[in-house]
């Protein structure tokens, strides 16, 4: 496993990842981030928590609305759980330094 940096919103994390996995973690570190600036943008919701929900709610319905998106198969639904702890082990970690 590799360690990549991104920057999600602002703040810097870092993630392990396969090699074979990098490039579809990096879209989805763009698709995030996207989504998260989209909302802070908006000026209804602030508090970067509340914008990852918000963004990950709606990320989550728009893969539900997809065709067969109300059938995730297992190792899709496995991926998006492990990538979902990571995302949350390290947001936990960069709250404790500010």
């Amino acid at each position: 496993m590799a360690q990549v940096d991104v920057k999600i919103l602002d703040r810097d994390y870092r993630l392990s990842v396969s090699d074979d996995d990098r490039p579809r973690l990096l879209q989805a570190v763009e698709l995030v981030d996207e989504r998260m600036r989209t909302i802070r943008d908006g000026g209804k919701i602030s508090g970067h928590d509340r914008i990852a929900v918000m963004a990950a709610l709606q990320i989550a319905h728009d893969l539900l609305a997809a065709p067969g998106g109300t059938r995730a198969d297992a190792e899709s639904s496995r991926r998006i759980r492990k990538l979902s702890e990571e995302i949350d082990t390290e947001v936990k970690r960069q709250e404790k330094l500010f």
